[in-house]
């Protein structure tokens, strides 16, 4: 097992190098896309000046603690943006014009070649910096202890955020083995996304249930500010980790189930 996972973590090095590589032939197009970002990330930023500006409580929590919960939902953003996002869009594109089917004579998992790919290494940089530059000024606002074991747990759940992301996110994609355009689908699962960089308390109860234990979107956003703030024991933080991992594992037997049902362009 550990030769496997050595064998795709160099694997996934030789995408990122690849990418670097193609990106800066292009230095021009990559500077832009940093530009537009950060325009775009300003332009995003402006309701956190009318959270400071009213001084906007959300369940007891001032503007300093929500500059957690945007700050985290700002750089699982940039990460979703950066290693899952392109990805994802074109694997409705491998199935329509049978690049799958090239991809399944690989000897690696199929799922890890078309899910993983591509990175962008411009877009998520603004959103990643930002985001925790306001982690970094919210935790200092509030008073939270530096150590190691708050710095370690808002790191695992930082971890959870981004296995809940991959597996919510790629949802879309396997909807296109069966109805090939999914393009509806991917409109209301960024949509879900844009409504997650508040607290959840600021939902009805019966939404946060929802968002908590059949579709646990909250868990990405929520989970790691709320464990900085007290709210969220040692127990639970290892309950998400199980959850994220459970939901994995479906999401890779849904994987399998939908690539059995697929039909090649030379089938």
């Amino acid at each position: 097992m550990f030769r496997t996972m050595r064998k795709y973590a160099h694997l996934y090095g030789m995408f990122i190098k690849n990418c670097l590589i193609a990106q800066m032939e292009f230095r021009g197009n990559f500077l832009m896309s940093l530009l537009v970002e950060s325009v775009y990330l300003l332009a995003k930023m402006l309701y956190v000046l009318v959270v400071f500006r009213t001084d906007l409580h959300v369940d007891g929590i001032p503007p300093e603690g929500l500059l957690l919960f945007i700050g985290m939902h700002t750089v699982v953003t940039g990460i979703y943006v950066g290693l899952f996002f392109t990805n994802f869009t074109k694997i409705p594109e491998y199935i329509k014009d049978g690049s799958l089917d090239l991809m399944l004579t690989k000897p690696i998992s199929l799922q890890f070649m078309a899910s993983l790919r591509y990175v962008d290494l411009a877009l998520p940089i603004p959103d990643i910096l930002v985001g925790f530059v306001m982690i970094g000024i919210g935790w200092h606002a509030m008073d939270i202890p530096l150590t190691f074991l708050q710095l370690a747990g808002f790191m695992l759940l930082l971890f959870v955020s981004v296995i809940i992301t991959y597996c919510l996110m790629i949802i879309p994609a396997l909807l296109s083995f069966r109805f090939v355009q999914t393009g509806s689908a991917s409109e209301i699962a960024h949509s879900a996304w844009d409504a997650n960089n508040f607290p959840m308390a600021i939902y009805p109860t019966w939404v946060r249930r929802i968002g908590t234990f059949v579709i646990p979107l909250f868990l990405i956003t929520n989970f790691g500010p709320m464990f900085l703030l007290g709210q969220l024991s040692w127990l639970y933080t290892g309950l998400a980790l199980v959850a994220a991992l459970l939901l994995f594992t479906v999401v890779r037997l849904l994987w399998k189930q939908a690539v059995k049902g697929y039909s090649s362009a030379s089938s």
